[in-house]
């Protein structure tokens, strides 16, 4: 059994807080179902813009095409959270039906929030 990962607040790379994990996994879902804005109708997340959904999934197809697929377990293996001083950013790891891990990452933004404890900004998915 795996350590639980608290949020930290270091200025050196962790791994993905578990408590985030539920949340991340499903804005990573609401953009392979295609919605028109990533992050859509789901708890504690400011859902990116319909233009920034839209070059998500341009940057997807210039990519080749993968056919994206939900996160697997491994991904928390090398997915990434890090402290900037008012937020955590996190690169989390896209996985493909064809090859597995890929190059793609999605970059989300956390903050504090003192009603929810945490809110999720999906920015932008790129090749890292």
């Amino acid at each position: 059994m795996t350590e639980e990962i608290p949020p930290l607040k270091v200025t050196v790379q962790t791994a993905v807080p578990h408590a985030w994990r539920a949340t991340l996994s499903a804005i990573v879902d609401s953009l392979l179902r295609g919605d028109a804005r990533i992050g859509q109708n789901l708890e504690n997340v400011d859902p990116l813009a319909e233009d920034r959904s839209a070059l998500c999934r341009e940057l997807i197809e210039a990519y080749g095409s993968p056919t994206l697929i939900p996160l697997p377990d491994a991904t928390w293996r090398t997915s990434i959270a890090s402290w900037q001083g008012n937020r955590w950013d996190c690169l989390i790891d896209l996985w493909s039906a064809e090859d597995g891990s890929t190059d793609l990452v999605l970059d989300i933004a956390v903050f504090e929030d003192d009603e929810t404890a945490f809110r999720f900004r999906p920015h932008l998915v790129y090749v890292a």
